[in-house]
């Protein structure tokens, strides 16, 4: 069911969604060579609750940590580790905040120093991809319409789309109707109205589509071990277009 925002729960979002961005810029000035996955989840965590909110994700279906971190191959809900960044990895950082009764959720993958120029190109064309989505995301358009305007570019610049992981509503619950695939027919699925929040996810692989999920019952990777990128948005649908509650410009500021 779909749930229709106030303008007043919609800036309770915006302020969960805005704290996100401020994490992951936080996380984003420690990506190293040599700092562990599990560090940069400490900073995050401590980060979250100093701004009084608690991590959605801790506890959340049982998962463990406060960030999904998924490192090259790995496509989400990695698990932080001992793992120690190298040189032209790429990490895949997806982050949540609950405060004053909403939810945060936003992701954004970085680049650990210099990566390999195809990988690069990856990134770019997946974060073009979300932007691609988000123009579509005003009220009268059509899931679809998001859908395929993501998986129209990742296929054009010669990258694939992943089937099983969507996107999805967002409020006082993490997971809301309605599912928001990468991929579709426009004009097909649910109605975009005013007030509903969404959560516009591409997760966009170099290599094949198909995925493999690992025997922790959470990380997902790609099945022929090619890196994936993944860049996640909330936004909420308006008449004239999307209204970003994310701010991906404090993330680059931090690591520019």
């Amino acid at each position: 069911m779909v749930t229709i925002k106030t303008e007043e729960e919609i800036e309770l979002l915006r302020e969960n969604n805005l704290l996100v961005s401020a994490t992951l810029a936080e996380v984003g000035k420690h990506i190293a060579p040599g700092v562990t996955t599990l560090e940069l989840d400490a900073i995050a965590e401590e980060f979250i609750r100093s701004h009084g909110a608690v991590p959605g994700f801790l506890g959340y279906g049982g998962f463990p940590n406060t960030l999904c971190i998924s490192v090259n191959e790995q496509i989400v809900h990695g698990i932080p580790s001992s793992y120690a960044l190298k040189e032209g990895d790429i990490v895949s950082v997806d982050c949540g905040t609950v405060m004053k009764g909403f939810y945060g959720d936003s992701a954004y993958t970085f680049a650990v120093g210099n990566v390999d120029p195809q990988v690069a190109k990856l990134l770019q064309v997946t974060k073009e991809a979300l932007y691609k989505g988000v123009a579509q995301a005003k009220a009268g358009n059509r899931v679809g319409d998001i859908a395929a305007a993501v998986q129209g570019h990742a296929e054009a610049n010669g990258f694939s789309v992943v089937r099983e992981l969507v996107g999805h509503g967002l409020g006082r619950d993490m997971h809301e109707d309605p599912e928001v695939p990468n991929y579709g027919m426009r004009g097909r699925g649910p109605l975009l109205k005013e007030g509903m929040v969404i959560c516009i996810e591409p997760m966009i692989n170099l290599g094949r589509k198909h995925v493999v999920f690992e025997e922790d019952g959470w990380t997902v990777r790609t099945a022929d071990r090619k890196p994936s990128a993944h860049f996640e948005f909330a936004v909420a649908i308006r008449k004239g277009g999307a209204d970003v509650l994310t701010d991906f410009g404090i993330i680059e500021k931090a690591i520019s």
